[in-house]
């Protein structure tokens, strides 16, 4: 008897360590491409959340911020936007996951620099912007960035914590795809028209 009870309780042993081994392996990452194309529904305003949510895993972000497209003409009379938008965790400590930051701080030596440095090109996503993107973190905690200069204009997409087993990198360049050439291109004055 003492056996046969014995062999039952390794078995139900063996069946919660295999259990547990299931539960922390999580669901399967989902590896859907973004879109490429926006639709809504969006967050602050440009932002598509079916990009969000799949470049970050969470379904329910918490969101803060806002682009003002015209806070030049106010301040300076110039025509520049500026704004962000950041993404946190809904539960625990509520950390940004992402963030997406529109300002006219641009250099185009800037960008030439860090591509010189081992940055990667973006292709073109906007007529005469350059940009630069790249990963780095670990696997565990994947961290990437893409950043985009058009004129004076410079927008950032920054995957602070990415989804461990998708291409955050090919994230950050088709989020950016998506929505620099709505936000870069309004935030930039339209160019001067030549007589002809």
């Amino acid at each position: 008897m003492k056996t046969k009870f014995a062999f039952l309780a390794g078995i139900f042993s063996a069946f919660l360590l295999l259990a547990a081994c299931q539960q922390q392996e999580g669901p399967p990452v989902d590896r859907t491409p973004l879109p490429s194309v926006a639709a809504p529904p969006y967050i602050c305003d440009h932002i598509p959340l079916q990009a969000v949510r799949l470049m970050t895993g969470i379904q329910d972000p918490i969101v803060n911020g806002k682009f003002d497209m015209a806070v030049g003409k106010r301040l300076d009379g110039k025509s520049y936007g500026t704004g962000g938008c950041y993404i946190y965790e809904p539960t625990g400590n509520k950390s940004k996951v992402l963030q997406i930051s529109l300002s006219p701080a641009g250099s185009k030596e800037e960008v030439e620099a860090e591509i010189s440095q081992g940055a990667r090109r973006l292709p073109e996503i906007v007529p005469g912007a350059v940009g630069y993107y790249g990963q780095d973190g670990n696997a565990d905690d994947p961290h990437a960035a893409a950043v985009l200069v058009h004129g004076l204009d410079q927008m950032i997409v920054e995957l602070v914590h990415g989804v461990k087993g998708r291409d955050n990198a090919a994230d950050v360049v088709a989020l950016m795809k998506l929505v620099a050439p709505k936000l870069i291109l309004d935030a930039a004055p339209a160019p001067q028209k030549t007589g002809g």
